[in-house]
């Protein structure tokens, strides 16, 4: 009988210690547990991370770090840097001293025999005026013309076999696409920067009414007038011309591409850039339910707008398939408008919206 209740006491003593036992490591599975479980999935983030990193290494940061450098390449041997020395008469005690001021300014290569363009602004008045060469020559530069309403100059260094820049589509660039621009900044040679298009068609910058510019956050400092703006692919967009303030604030802008076309053809063709013109002087009207646009006061007799049937009173709507919001928008289609052809001119008329068909003729060189 007592040997049976000793059985019972060691059986009842190894269970305590068992259930013990069972406590102890659930109290540790417990502690232990979840830093075990961060311990793994610590590690596995670090291996995905360490497998993203070799990944973006070997490709994607890779190719993107290459585009930045092959840019740089390709468009950095057509910019040059543009110095031009100008007379200048500076009052000192009562005495006017005649001096000489040295400005400088950047130009893009469009032609291998040596032909360049850039801003009017670089080379308004220039004595002398000196280009230096991707390949670090410095050649006298002749200014061929220049058209001070659109801040362009075309100039023509005696060099030939030039790496020559290639044009972009300006119509076609859209906010947020990627740009790049290269210049002469505070004389820093072919300084690249990066950014976006931040605006497109921002008219208003310059006291110019033929102008409208594509706007971006690139830097763009004193000096890199004259330079190219250039997209993803290498082409040329845009020359920039101006910013907002003395240093650079982030907000840069560029002559599109295809006015800068059109003008050094007109330059290189020894003609003044046409631009198209109507006849009509004009003031800014809104209707009540009809809308902006440009009320027309006064026709010139013999004009291609009194010819087409343009009459004083007439708002104008629509030109060329471009809405019109008001006179400043009509003029800057109005001279880009195409000399000789025929456009469609909206008006509004009686409450009516009629469409009269325009001859565009060549504006005078006084308007």
């Amino acid at each position: 009988m007592s040997g049976r209740n000793s059985d019972r006491a060691t059986s009842s003593a190894n269970w305590r210690t068992l259930l013990l036992f069972a406590g102890f490591v659930a109290l540790v599975t417990l502690i232990a547990w979840p830093s075990f479980i961060g311990r793994l999935h610590y590690a596995r983030t670090r291996a995905e991370l360490r497998a993203i990193r070799d990944a973006a290494s070997v490709a994607e940061l890779s190719s993107v770090g290459k585009l930045f450098t092959t840019l740089a390449r390709i468009i950095g041997p057509t910019v040059v840097n543009v110095t031009s020395r100008r007379p200048v008469s500076v009052a000192e005690e009562k005495a006017v001293v005649e001096g000489i001021d040295e400005s400088a300014g950047s130009g893009l290569v469009i032609g291998g025999d040596g032909v360049i363009v850039t801003n009017y602004h670089v080379v308004a008045r220039a004595e002398q005026t000196m280009v230096t060469l991707a390949d670090g020559r410095r050649l006298p530069a002749e200014l061929v013309g220049a058209d001070p309403a659109t801040d362009l100059a075309v100039l023509r260094v005696d060099a030939m076999d030039l790496p020559t820049a290639t044009w972009g589509d300006s119509d076609g660039m859209e906010v947020g696409e990627m740009v790049w621009a290269l210049g002469n900044p505070f004389r820093l040679d072919r300084t690249l920067t990066y950014g976006i298009v931040s605006a497109v068609g921002r008219r208003g910058v310059l006291e110019s009414p033929y102008q409208e510019f594509l706007q971006t956050d690139a830097a763009i400092n004193p000096g890199n007038s004259g330079g190219p703006l250039v997209d993803v692919h290498g082409r040329v967009i845009g020359i920039t011309t101006a910013m907002v303030g003395r240093d650079y604030t982030g907000i840069g802008f560029a002559i599109p591409s295809n006015t800068v076309r059109q003008v050094c053809d007109a330059i290189l063709a020894q003609r003044e850039p046409d631009r198209g013109y109507l006849g009509v002087s004009l003031l800014a009207t809104w209707a009540a339910g009809g809308g902006a646009g440009a009320e027309v006061t006064a026709v010139e007799a013999g004009s291609p707008a009194a010819q087409a049937g343009v009459a004083v009173g007439d708002v104008i709507v629509g030109f060329a398939g471009q809405d019109i919001d008001g006179p400043a928008e009509f003029l800057l289609h109005e001279t880009r408008a195409a000399v000789g052809e025929t456009r469609p001119l909206e008006v509004r008329r009686d409450g009516e919206r009629i469409t009269l068909d325009v001859l565009v003729g060549r504006r005078p060189r006084d308007r």
